[in-house]
């Protein structure tokens, strides 16, 4: 009986001291029962997309039977999808140390926009990631032979404390959900299998999330250093054929959206736009009501465009003081998705100006001001117009080959995961500066650097095109922006991506050539070099009159006589287009309206084969194809 007591004691003691240390925020994990060695890990899911917040995929080795938190025995393999990014999704694999092998990873959609399949495979010699059945990325470093312990398949939703990782959270955001379809395992079964890289897989179990199977999985009730949330049994959910993980506060548990969608920041982008964030996506009748939109003291607004985020709003205004910007009032009855929908009530928030930085842009990344170049800082969404994204401060002493400008180069960020700068559309060319300043070996730092979501830079290893403590710049032309936001992604091949220095020039007008000199008549140049490894130059011209044509064949337009001309003040809708030899199209690098004017486009061909390839430009009034050789 004393027995009993001691124990219900204890017991009463635990829950106290649970209660005393418990969190503001609930979070929700999902975990296999069993634990797995090797095999294929699939499920389709869509991520949250809120700051400050993690969605997640993974497989991990709980300690059992040693001790779970032993840095000697760290396994994991990580799908993680943070908030603060909308075209990122990182890639890492824990070692013993704990020692992270991470590759954030640029994607050509917004993961919290719609379902993708993700998938991680894991055997003796590699592991590797694939989005939507593609191999994205693979590890196949000597790391890689220690991962050996069993692990289990998680899914989880929390709230890091680290902002330099994942920016910074607000309680404006929540709830906030992550959606799972369906997941599948499938055993390492080589030679044996009929799925998977090389059919080395077997398929063990799929499950389509209708409801809780308590015989695979647990709904987990721990926390740990670093979350900023618990997690909760009460944030796992069943609805529609979805599992349902979600984050909120301690008071609105579950899938069960009762809060109206409210502004986190209002931005001038210019003297006429001002971009709305909302705290959620939003529903597109409402939002695009510009009367629900009021400019203190100025006219009414004339347009509201909700943009592709589904959370952000783009209002055109009359011309605006920059100096001395007006309060934004948002009138009630902007509805948000939930079912039943929960709509705005109204509100004042005052316009962030976005100051408008000199060209040309020079940054000293990771340093101080110096010899034209700007300090470098972090970028936060709500108060930044330019900065880096993770990664961390290093500095040198050592002289720079290749350079007069040694301080540029004797500091850095690195681990850096993006660079951003707020700019006007149009476009610009990029001088990224790098320096290794610690490897002295070929091989030890491999990354891939993508502008605007394009490859520009592949398999980028500073010591083997230059040494150490060497300047090396990498020059990207004709980038074209128009979103207002310059985006460069870094993706690690192996270990951590750096940058010392940025230049940004722009060029616009000057890189069209609009005026008394356009030729005037369409023309499509020969791609330039051809054959070509990886990338190529693309010329044509607008004409500042022109006679139609008419597409007589596929590959050649004939012309014919017409009277129609265009002024060189319009516009003309102009597609470029790259066609394989089956005639399917693997490139669109244009789609737009253009002035009349010469033109030229880069493409990067690096995920391409080798082979034939056609490129199309074409108008209303004009088509003309070329061919071009990839050799690789």
């Amino acid at each position: 009986m004393g027995r009993k007591y001691l124990v219900v004691l204890l017991t009463l003691l635990a829950l106290h001291c649970s209660t005393l240390v418990a969190k503001n925020f609930k979070g929700a994990e999902y975990r296999t029962k069993e634990s797995f060695l090797y095999g294929r890990f699939e499920a389709s899911f869509k991520a949250a997309g809120k700051e400050g917040t993690l969605s997640t995929m993974f497989t991990y080795f709980d300690g059992t039977p040693a001790d779970p938190w032993s840095n000697d025995k760290w396994s994991e393999i990580d799908i993680e999808i943070m908030g603060r990014y909308n075209n990122d999704v990182q890639f890492n694999t824990i070692t013993s140390g704990p020692t992270n092998h991470v590759r954030h990873h640029p994607v050509n959609f917004d993961p919290a926009l719609d379902y993708h399949i993700y998938a991680i495979e894991w055997t003796p010699e590699y592991i590797a990631w694939f989005i939507d059945g593609i191999e994205v990325y693979r590890q196949t470093e000597d790391f890689v032979k220690t991962v050996t312990r069993a692990q289990k398949l998680m899914f989880n939703m929390w709230i890091p404390q680290w902002t330099n990782w994942m920016g910074v959270f607000t309680e404006q955001i929540l709830p906030a959900y992550t959606f799972y379809d369906w997941a599948s395992y499938y055993s390492y079964t080589p030679g044996k299998g009929n799925y998977g890289s090389g059919n080395n897989f077997t398929l063990n179990w799929r499950d389509e999330f209708d409801s809780f199977d308590s015989n695979r999985w647990v709904k987990a009730t721990h926390t740990w250093e670093g979350n900023n949330s618990d997690m909760s049994p009460d944030n796992i959910s069943f609805a529609g054929g979805k599992m349902i993980l979600s984050l909120t506060t301690m008071t609105e548990l579950g899938y069960n959206d009762k809060k109206p969608p409210t502004i986190i920041t209002a931005r001038s982008i210019n003297e006429t736009k001002v971009q709305v964030f909302f705290s959620e996506e939003i529903e597109k009748t409402t939002a695009e009501t510009a009367s629900k939109y009021i400019l203190a003291g100025m006219p009414p607004t004339k347009k509201a465009t909700l943009l592709k985020d589904n959370r952000t709003v783009e209002l055109d205004v009359e011309k605006l003081d920059l100096t001395s910007l007006p309060n934004l009032i948002l009138l009630g009855g902007i509805k948000d998705k939930a079912n039943p929908a929960n709509s705005s009530i109204p509100l004042a928030k005052a316009i962030i100006p976005t100051p408008q930085l000199k060209f040309p842009i020079k940054i000293n990344v990771g340093g101080n001001e110096y010899n034209g170049f700007i300090a470098d800082r972090e970028f936060k969404t709500d108060t930044s117009n330019f900065g880096f994204m993770e990664g961390t401060k290093a500095t040198f002493t050592s002289d720079i080959a290749n350079t007069s400008d040694d301080a540029v180069f004797q500091t850095e960020i690195n681990g850096l995961a993006k660079y951003v700068v707020r700019v006007p559309n149009g476009k610009y060319r990029i001088k990224l500066m790098f320096a290794e300043n610690n490897y002295t070996t070929v091989g030890k730092r491999v990354f891939d650097v993508y502008v605007q979501g394009n490859l520009a830079i592949n398999a980028l290893d500073i010591f083997k095109e230059v040494g150490v403590k060497a300047a090396l710049e990498k020059v990207i032309d004709n980038v074209e922006v128009n979103d207002y936001l310059l985006d460069i992604h870094f993706a690690a091949q192996i270990e951590r991506p750096l940058l010392n220095g940025i230049i940004i020039e722009s060029l616009t007008p000057s890189d069209v050539k609009v005026g008394i000199n356009v030729p005037n008549e369409f023309k499509l140049e020969q791609n330039f070099p051809n054959p070509f490894n990886p990338s190529t130059i693309i010329q044509y011209v607008i004409p500042s009159t022109f006679t139609s044509f008419s597409v007589n064949s596929a590959k050649e337009s004939q012309k014919i006589a017409s009277s129609s001309t265009m002024t060189r003040n319009d516009l003309v809708h102009v597609s470029l287009k790259v066609f394989n030899s089956l005639g399917s199209e693997v490139a669109t690098l244009v789609n737009e309206e253009q002035h009349a004017g010469q033109y030229v486009k880069t493409l990067h061909a690096t995920s391409l084969p080798s082979g034939v390839y056609f490129y199309t430009l074409r108008t209303d009034n004009f088509a003309q194809t070329k061919k071009m050789l990839l050799l690789k």
